[in-house]
């Protein structure tokens, strides 16, 4: 999201008399030090060129121009006053134009889109699609949208809405990923929006591609799961049952805390003392050493009847000896200590006695490392209602 802020810095630069262009923005460039003034005019991405036009001034320079690595080899085309450059460079590089520049020269850059995938890193089976350099996504639906539009209480910017199963969202079946990017079919009369109607789908919705940048208001995907036919059917058997028991604990959550993540933490006002933040498997965590601490304030909802899940590593080494505290109130001495010794994730439930919840609207959980011990590592703290 800060990149947009950014991007007329980089349009042009200079380095060593030299100038480059970088992004194909329309823009003005007064460049005081040649003497020369620079238009580019473009309406893309929803036109496939760009247009340098010399507004002021004459000068010999060179021009750098960024050949994208999105326009395929042999399809970028650069033309100097209507005559077409010779060009020899692959894409993702630079092509140079030197000459002795007037008012009036006009330079015309052709930047021919195609559709490409990218794959999520570490997680091949799901991709995006890309026109050209424009994220593809879809709209998904727009029921049950609270806190779409943020107001001004203490979490009113975070979406509460139901959250729905990843195993009923769309999934392409596909035993060659690459046919992909052919099958899909440009919508007449919509610049850049295509249908999967020539791919096959799970879970089929109406959905249709569009850029991502024009999605508002609306669940959207733009990260889909692609599996062959062989993959799908072992896939539904063990997502289904993940799932379940995924959602049935949302449900049951009243607040929940993803320890050692900046935004969270700043929302539940945390407190520490000697206390270090770090990753794992790609999920965040915080821990305390040395008689250090770490607490939270998490929203009871005014419920009495809940437990507190706390996420730990299942393979920590050294002593994890460690007290949690609701409020002032002890709630439970852990060691962790060679507990398990399972390199997973191990959830703990600990039941919250209602005399430690009566009354109260918000609780501080506390974790308090032992004298020369380790509290945590702590991957996320959740406060759920308990089973009945």
């Amino acid at each position: 999201m800060e990149n947009h802020s950014k991007y007329n810095e980089l349009i042009y630069t200079q380095q060593n008399g030299s100038l480059y262009l970088n992004l194909f923005i329309a823009s003005e460039l007064n460049w005081k030090d040649k003497g020369i003034k620079i238009r580019q005019e473009t309406n893309f991405p929803f036109e496939e060129q760009t247009k340098l036009i010399i507004t002021e001034g004459s000068s010999r320079f060179k021009l750098w121009i960024r050949q994208p690595s999105w326009v395929a080899n042999g399809a970028f085309k650069i033309l100097v006053n209507g005559k077409e450059i010779p060009l020899a460079s692959q894409s993702s590089s630079y092509l140079v134009v030197e000459r002795s520049w007037k008012k009036g020269d006009i330079v015309q850059i052709s930047l021919p889109m195609h559709n490409t995938i990218e794959h999520l890193p570490n997680v091949p089976e799901y991709i995006a699609i890309m026109h050209g350099p424009i994220l593809l996504g879809a709209k998904t639906g727009t029921e049950d949208l609270k806190g779409l539009v943020a107001d001004d209480s203490r979490w009113g910017h975070i979406p509460s809405g139901k959250r729905l199963p990843v195993d009923k969202a769309p999934i392409l079946i596909e035993d060659d990923i690459s046919t992909i990017t052919k099958s899909l079919e440009p919508i007449k009369g919509n610049p850049l929006n295509f249908s999967f109607a020539n791919v096959k789908m799970i879970n089929p919705e109406k959905v249709m591609l569009e850029p991502f940048y024009q999605i508002h208001d609306a669940r959207y995907m733009m990260y889909w799961m692609v599996l062959s036919k062989t993959q799908y059917s072992s896939y539904v058997d063990s997502i289904a049952n993940a799932e379940k028991e995924k959602l049935t604990l949302q449900k049951r959550t009243i607040d929940f805390v993803a320890s050692g993540e900046q935004q969270p933490e700043a929302d539940h006002l945390i407190q520490s003392s000697n206390s270090n933040t770090g990753n794992n498997l790609n999920e965040f965590w915080r821990d305390a050493r040395n008689g250090g601490y770490f607490s939270y304030n998490l929203s009871t909802n005014k419920e009495t009847e809940m437990s507190l899940i706390v996420r730990y590593w299942g393979a920590e080494w050294g002593n994890r000896k460690f007290d949690i505290y609701i409020d002032d109130e002890k709630l439970v001495t852990e060691n962790n200590t060679n507990k398990w010794n399972r390199s997973r994730f191990q959830n703990v439930e600990y039941s919250i006695p209602a005399s430690m919840l009566a009354g109260k609207e918000n609780i501080r959980v506390k974790f308090q490392a032992a004298k020369g011990n380790t509290a945590g590592a702590v991957y996320y703290i959740r406060l759920v209602q308990k089973f009945h």
